[in-house]
């Protein structure tokens, strides 16, 4: 559909998207703050905004005034730098990375917020491990393309494909289809002005109850500065990528577009793909209280699937990939079109945001049977913040809805050598969802608040099969959860919160979650129950000029994890265990650690020095076939740091390390384990934040042989297909030019 849109159909695009806008000039308000550099995301790393918001936001911050305010001005480029625009008024649908840092963290409990510029202008930007590597508590390890293996405290173990147990957003529209699965190929990094990530029960502003939380990816408005730019990227393995982007405002009205569009050879054998990714947006302001804005996004994806291999072919030859991936020319094309809108209106206490969406997909999966599913997801939503003074204390209200409904045609045929065969199965595959919540913060002190909430979901699974030569496979399921959460938020001074909560989640299963084949139980995906899990979370995050850092421990209680118990032709089986337990230690922490090395003044130069650590014990609970063995698929202790030399001239290099120093299972069993790691990597370039800047960065220096991901199984052996190879060394490059 858009194979070959390139940068030649992106500028077309953005030729009828400027027809209506006004191009504005960059302000410092984008300057960077931390060039090249990524903090811990509980802080924004995007410089503080000078553009003029509306009145009420003002007053609106100012009742607002428990939550954390100072940004990392010390770090954002002298005024010289760069041109300052005349003021533009504020988007009231896509909020400002200031403002998206105070609502989140009215939260008490772990979240997080990367901005663009802490990943975009300084790595290659490719998969979704790019944005979060440093956010704690996040596991994400790239497979074959665009596809990664994502983990939230646990979360989604046994998804060996596709995505579960973390709802996915763009711009508040679900990224995931109305069953639960979930996509990363659709997911552009290069598109987004900030991302925010809700672990665990802590999502409940999207309606999201899932045990590993939700992430919403936000693309810019026309009122951004720094609305323009293109960006040029290459690399190691093939690697190309040409975006981008333009937009602006005119009077009431302000637009935005981007366009990417890449190419890759690949690390491992059958491994190649491209894509052409589209994001844009159209706003109207009624008044200053009152805006309406129209989303689209488009997705050409095609990539070939190097598959699984055995822990001796993973480590001793790890760009071959799968026999058997090649014979049957494994693949997974994705054609996509989401339109929404979402509208904000603005009383003097309280905001009203309401919106629909709709979601047309077709995926094109030649596996062990050649997929063809049709998806239609649609909803909408609506959402109440009162935020007022009620008897001398501060009163904060969330209330909404959420409404996600779909249908799928799946077909599966015979797999020829990539080709359709003849017709195996057939069914319309129907799924509802309708979720209401509510949550209550009151500041019984004027820095301390307590917070009470909860969420009820109505959900169903519904299946008619139109294949029945195999048998009847039709079946309907019905859940009604409920999921409450209680907690306190101190804001001990204006740049340190603490905080404390007890949060259930409820995960309903999809369509997936069955077992059937020899020598194990037949249990079909109509007897699966729904997964529900009690977290308690404790935690501190702060942000200050030279230090910035998180730390939460939380341990979940889970009843029926979804997990795999049973295998059958080599593939798990996914079905209910009785009893498990999650717990773990979520740290990041970044500091200057030296000053004034050869610069001093107001700007001196920085050693700065980035850390985030990941403890995970994820175990059954006295299981009658596995006791107290640990959950297989992530490692016990993950690290990611990093060490940079920033000058103030926006110059900036320095090395990184990941590190597991501990291999984890790949069995439920314990039986198989992947090896203990430490890649290296170096990266320097340029960016002061202004309109020029560039990198160059060099991954896995000394070719390090590594698995970086593992499919799980109940029981397996030392032959058993179930690693995916790390990347070896590669170097990338890139330019970007913005105004």
């Amino acid at each position: 559909m858009f194979n070959h849109l390139a940068l030649g159909g992106g500028s077309a695009l953005c030729g009828a998207l400027a027809t209506i806008v006004v191009i504005v000039s960059p302000s410092t308000a984008l300057a960077q703050s931390s060039s090249g550099v990524t903090l811990p995301t509980v802080t924004v790393t995007a410089p503080h905004s000078n553009r003029l918001a509306p009145k009420r936001a003002t007053r609106s911050a100012a009742r607002s005034n428990q939550a954390p305010r100072r940004l990392a001005a010390r770090h954002a480029p002298a005024p010289s730098q760069v041109a300052v625009p005349a003021a533009v008024p504020a988007s009231l649908t896509v909020a400002t990375a200031q403002q998206a840092l105070r609502e989140i963290q009215q939260t008490p409990g772990g979240v997080a917020l990367v901005t663009a510029d802490a990943y975009k202008n300084s790595t290659v930007a490719n998969t979704i491990k790019d944005i979060l590597d440093y956010v704690p508590g996040v596991f994400a390890q790239p497979k074959w393309g665009d596809d990664t293996r994502l983990s939230i405290r646990g979360s989604s173990l046994s998804r060996n494909f596709h995505l579960r147990g973390v709802q996915l957003y763009m711009d508040g529209i679900p990224i995931n289809t109305a069953d639960g699965y979930g996509d990363f190929q659709e997911i552009d990094p290069t598109a987004y002005k900030y991302v925010e990530v809700f672990k665990g029960g802590n999502a409940l502003r999207f309606g999201a109850n899932s045990l590993g939380g939700a992430i919403n990816f936000v693309t810019p408005s026309g009122r951004d500065p720094f609305v323009n730019g293109v960006s040029v990227d290459a690399g190691a393995f093939g690697f190309r990528r040409l975006q981008a982007n333009t937009g602006g405002s005119n009077g009431p009205w302000d637009g935005f577009l981007t366009a990417s569009t890449q190419a890759s050879d690949g690390f491992r054998d059958h491994s190649n793909g491209h894509s052409t990714r589209v994001s844009g947006n159209v706003g109207y302001q009624f008044s200053p209280d009152f805006e309406t804005r129209f989303y689209i996004n488009a997705n050409d994806v095609r990539q070939r699937i190097p598959g699984t291999v055995s822990k001796d072919s993973a480590l001793t030859s790890p760009q071959t990939a799968a026999a058997g991936n090649i014979a049957l020319d494994q693949q997974r094309n994705i054609d996509t079109v989401r339109l929404g809108n979402k509208t904000t209106v603005r009383f003097d206490d309280t905001t009203v945001e309401f919106g629909a969406f709709g979601v047309d997909r077709h995926l094109m999966h030649p596996i062990f049977q050649w997929l063809d599913y049709h998806y239609l997801d649609y909803g909408g939503f609506a959402r109440v913040t009162d935020d007022r003074n009620i008897g001398g204390f501060r009163n904060r209200l969330v209330a909404g809805v959420n409404l996600l409904d779909g249908s799928i045609d799946n077909k599966q045929f015979a797999n020829l050598a990539g080709q359709k065969g003849a017709l195996l199965s057939s069914s319309i595959d129907r799924s509802q969802n309708t979720s209401v919540y509510v949550e209550d913060s009151f500041y019984f002190l004027p820095t301390v608040a307590a917070v009470a909430g909860t969420q009820f979901l109505y959900a169903t699974r519904d299946r008619r099969d139109r294949f029945l030569s195999d048998g009847d496979q039709s079946g309907r399921t019905e859940f009604n959860l409920w999921s409450p959460k209680g907690g306190l938020l101190w804001q001990i001074d204006p740049t340190w919160q603490a905080f404390a909560n007890v949060s259930r989640s409820a995960e309903v299963p999809s369509f997936g979650e069955s077992a059937n084949g020899p020598g194990i139980p037949t249990i079909p995906f109509t007897s699966i129950r729904a997964q529900t899990a009690t977290t308690y979370e404790i935690g501190t995050r702060g942000h200050r000029p030279d230090a910035t850092w998180e730390l939460t421990y939380y341990r979940a209680q889970i009843r029926n994890e979804l997990l795999c118990l049973y295998s059958a032709f080599g593939n798990c089986n996914v079905t209910n265990a009785d009893r498990t337990m999650h717990q773990g230690i979520e740290a990041g922490a970044g500091a200057a650690i030296f000053r004034n090395l050869f610069v001093r003044g107001d700007r001196p130069d920085k050693l700065w020095l980035n850390v985030a650590y990941t403890f995970n014990d994820f175990r059954f609970d006295n299981d009658a076939s596995f006791g107290n063995n640990l959950l297989p698929g992530a490692p016990r202790h993950f690290v990611r740091a990093e060490l940079l030399y920033k000058h103030p001239n926006g110059f900036y290099v320095g090395p990184n390390l990941e590190w597991v120093p501990q291999g984890y299972y790949a069995d439920s069993a314990n039986t198989l384990s992947t090896d203990a790691y430490a890649i290296y990597g170096l990266k320097a370039g340029f960016d002061d934040g202004g309109r020029y800047s560039g990198y160059i960065e060099a991954r896995n220096l000394a070719n390090k042989a590594y698995i970086a991901s593992a499919a799980i199984i109940d029981r397996a052996n030392a032959n058993s297909p179930l690693f995916e190879p790390g990347t070896g060394r590669a170097v990338y490059a890139g330019f970007k030019v913005r105004w």
